[in-house]
């Protein structure tokens, strides 16, 4: 299964994905409002979870490729909420872009696509994102999306270390009825 937009493919994860997704994993700009995914193993893992989840719940953060060049620029997707925080159970619409691709809008550009399926052919109600409080380029990106923000929906990531500056985030959200 593929999802495609106007200058993207969002497909499944290739063996062959794995260095250019360990690549962006340990840029450390790219990286910069994200939990590390610090060695090779950690960001292999990462892809592994994608894929699994892919084959429990029929989407993930895909690949994402390049329809031109057949270049790797990143992984965009949905994904369920795996812990528990006031606005879950929910599925989180996400990104993860290659540096020399930044600024192109592939990321606003692939979520579309994303919303598209979740909305149409998952039928789901809601939609959320989150990032760290500081990551005014994901903000952006979720405010070109159409979705809401709301301060009194901000949280304190559980899977965070209380201690670590990305611990607070921000949540929006884009409803079924909202993005019709």
């Amino acid at each position: 299964m593929q999802i495609v937009s106007q200058r993207l493919i969002l497909r499944p994860w290739e063996d062959s994905d794995r260095p250019a997704f360990a690549e962006l994993s340990a840029d450390g700009e790219v990286m910069a409002h994200l939990m590390p995914l610090a060695t090779r193993e950690a960001s292999d893992a990462w892809i592994d979870r994608q894929i699994v989840h892919l084959s429990t719940h029929g989407f993930c953060f895909w690949a994402v490729e390049s329809k031109e060049a057949g270049t790797f620029v990143g992984a965009v997707g949905l994904f369920k909420v795996s812990y528990t925080a006031h606005f879950t159970p929910a599925v989180e619409v996400g990104w993860r872009i290659s540096r020399p691709f930044w600024g192109q809008g592939y990321a606003p550009e692939a979520a579309e696509a994303v919303l598209r399926f979740g909305f149409e052919d998952l039928r789901l109600q809601e939609i959320v994102a989150n990032a760290s409080a500081g990551n005014t380029r994901s903000q952006r990106v979720m405010t070109k999306l159409g979705m809401s923000h709301d301060a009194e929906d901000d949280f304190d990531h559980p899977l965070v270390p209380e201690d670590n500056p990305l611990r607070r985030q921000v949540l929006y959200r884009l409803t079924r009825d909202r993005w019709l």
